[in-house]
């Protein structure tokens, strides 16, 4: 058997499973692509927050990263949870040895994720700016959601044209396309995310599901788009391949826990032969 196609995952570790690197993985399983990782904090969370967490020493990251790479290989690279400058550091050094970036071999995915969904920060000023400065200019494709929106550039977007001056304004910070999730713009009745590449718009709509259930979409759709590149999509491909696995994840996400569930990647597994 041929060996499958593989991506990377940079990323913090879930004790809930239902985000983090734990998605990233789940989601490049049923998407066909072998996962690699290099785990760069694990928190301690449920459904009810974020109750510790303690980092990963850059130097390790960076390890993990050119570990896999010099022996495995990576067909398509993202990072979630990065937790510190030093760390985003790091990764940005060692994604430039491993080849991975804009204008590289391999396609990197930067999901700037900020905050939980608890509204927990996930870094200080610091790491905001060294994401904003190492990260952005190296991705392929950057997947902010609207709260990541307004971190990164101070714009409240609460309608489908501030979303067109959001991806812009991030596209101006260097990243080669911007995909603005648009999954908290809970007013829309439609979930219609905005693929921009400096000249261009590609509107990716699709449902808005009446679910509380929401845990790990963003994470879902990324690991999902970098599954697609690894796969040899092209980005307007892969992103509507992101979007119709998302998609398919809310659709059929559960409850699990005291507070809000995750989404699903049941729905990709064929039935059991008894």
């Amino acid at each position: 058997m041929d060996s499958p196609p593989s991506a990377l995952t940079i990323a913090g570790s879930d004790s809930g499973g239902a985000a983090g690197l734990q998605a990233d993985l789940r989601t490049f399983l049923t998407c066909g692509v072998h996962g690699l990782v290099a785990v760069t904090a694990v928190t301690v969370q449920n459904t009810l927050g974020v109750h510790d967490r303690s980092d990963m020493p850059p130097h390790i990251v960076a390890a993990q990263i050119e570990a896999v790479a010099a022996d495995m290989g990576i067909g398509a690279a993202k990072t979630g949870m990065l937790a510190s400058a030093e760390i985003i550091a790091a990764v940005a050094e060692a994604c430039d040895r491993a080849d991975v970036g804009r204008g590289r071999t391999v396609p990197f995915v930067v999901d700037p994720v900020a905050a939980s969904m608890h509204g927990h920060p996930l870094f200080d000023a610091a790491g905001l700016a060294a994401l904003r400065e190492l990260l952005l200019p190296r991705a392929t494709v950057l997947t902010p959601n609207l709260d990541e929106v307004r971190l990164l550039t101070g714009i409240e977007v609460t309608g489908r044209e501030q979303m067109r001056e959001a991806a812009v304004a991030l596209h101006a910070l260097g990243p080669q396309y911007v995909l603005v999730k648009s999954g908290h713009l809970h007013e829309d009745p439609e979930c219609v995310d905005l693929l921009y590449d400096g000249s261009d718009f590609m509107e990716l709509p699709g449902p808005r599901f009446d679910t509380p259930h929401t845990h790990g979409a963003g994470d879902a759709m990324a690991s999902a788009l970098t599954a697609g590149l690894a796969r040899g999509m092209a980005v307007p491909e892969a992103a509507r391949f992101g979007k119709w696995f998302v998609s398919n994840a809310v659709a059929h996400s559960y409850p699990m826990g005291a507070k809000i569930g995750p989404v699903s990647a049941f729905w990709r597994l064929c039935p059991e032969d008894r």
